[in-house]
């Protein structure tokens, strides 16, 4: 089997490092084969802190993936977040210089590279350039204008950008592992499709990935991005409260929240108890469930006011007629749903992967969805040309071609 039909999603997070292999099988339908995750240690809040233990848990995620697969990893389609990362909607306006005024492919283009001619500071870079719609001498929600007959062509897109040594130096850990990457990807935008539909797209959506060090943001309209938006705040912050709060290490107050945890009061039972480990020779005590989700649902509270308070503002948040979908491994928690429904008053679900066959129960949680997704952007480009990354710049060395490429799987 030649590379050409394996893709690997590489997701490099706070809490976890996770590597998904994705490969063709022989009717061309992709299916999950490898899957390997361990502990994060190089990482805060999205952004790194540590190259040497970056490099040693992509390692030995992708290691695990090569195992469970049977297969060698050469390269990886790779996440970013943190709270650098900003989103910005620009316009860009051109006349149409076409044979008969007909709307050609470089008209396109031009009016594109009108849209994201932005002026940001030096230290940051543009990740994305993503099309909303296109609008034909003021005739506006027109998705693919070539061939049409006009005299004035604009354009709405969403561009993303993040800090230059953030990403590069995610690159950098990975190709000191031995590992190309072949693009570096909003982390978002690939949990959005794994766990979104094109309905709830078209309708209008917020997304919530609820990672350990950051909350990721994404708002579809219309089927495509208007809103992005990264907190600097996500499990781990609950964990940390539990730590604090119960006065035990936030080993113990992880595997607390996992086992005990829950974000709605309805959902415990009144004689519930959970066994606090002792510390330092100290006995276990007990206290009631209820305690723990008095600790917990005030903060995943705050995390999902805090999102709608930065949608609100933009007006968004009465236009999300597909509600409200929450991934991510902080999703897990019972009555997160529940609360968000309550919260931002829209319908709320948790957004688990897409089936794609294969190692269905290995892969199909919602911590696997931005690793899933990554897999899925991957397998959208595999037919195009890979990105010269052998240099830690080199996946930013040609972001008009990246922008070309959105604009190909797009329309």
């Amino acid at each position: 089997m030649n590379q050409e039909t394996m893709v690997v999603g590489l997701d490099i997070g706070t809490t976890k490092v996770c590597a998904i292999i994705g490969q063709y099988n022989e009717n061309g339908m992709m299916e999950i084969t490898g899957v390997g995750t361990t502990p994060s240690r190089g990482l805060r809040r999205g952004v790194v802190i540590n190259i040497e233990l970056t490099v040693k848990s992509v390692l030995n995620a992708i290691e695990a993936a090569e195992m469970m697969s049977g297969r060698e990893v050469h390269d990886v389609y790779t996440g970013i977040a943190g709270g650098h990362i900003e989103g910005i909607n620009s316009r860009g306006v051109v006349a149409v210089t076409g044979r008969n005024r007909e709307i050609t492919k470089e008209d396109v283009d031009r009016v594109i590279d009108a849209a994201r001619a932005i002026v940001i500071p030096m230290d940051r870079e543009v990740l994305h350039v993503i099309p909303q719609e296109f609008i034909v001498d003021e005739q506006g929600g027109i998705k693919n204008p070539l061939g049409m007959i006009g005299v004035r062509l604009e354009s709405e897109v969403h561009i993303i950008t993040g800090a230059v040594t953030s990403a590069q130096n995610i690159v950098r850990c990975v190709n000191r592992a031995g590992f190309k990457v072949n693009d570096i990807v909003l982390e978002p935008l690939a949990s959005s499709k794994a766990v979104l539909s094109d309905d709830e797209r078209e309708l209008g959506v917020l997304l919530i990935d609820l990672g350990g060090g950051t909350t990721d943001i994404l708002v579809y309209l219309e089927g495509a991005p208007y809103h992005t938006g990264v907190l600097s705040l996500g499990g781990d912050q609950v964990t940390n409260d539990l730590s604090i709060i119960l006065k035990t290490p936030m080993e113990s107050a992880e595997q607390i929240k996992r086992e005990s945890g829950g974000c709605r009061m309805s959902l415990v039972e009144e004689e519930e108890d959970v066994v606090i480990p002792g510390v330092g020779g100290r006995p276990p005590r007990r206290i009631s469930r209820k305690q723990i989700v008095e600790i917990i649902q005030p903060r995943m509270a705050e995390i999902f006011g805090m999102v709608k308070e930065q949608i609100d503002k933009k007006g968004y948040l009465k236009l999300l007629g597909g509600g409200v979908v929450i991934t991510g491994g902080g999703s897990l928690l019972p009555g997160t749903a529940e609360l968000a429904s309550e919260i931002f008053g829209l319908p709320s679900r948790i957004g688990y992967p897409v089936k794609l066959g294969g190692l269905v129960e290995e892969y199909y949680n919602p911590m696997f969805a931005t690793g899933v997704g990554l897999v899925l952007y991957g397998a959208s480009r595999s037919s195009t040309e890979y990105f010269d990354t052998t240099s830690s710049e080199g996946t930013f060395s040609s972001v008009w071609e990246r922008m070309r490429k959105w604009f190909k799987e797009f329309f």
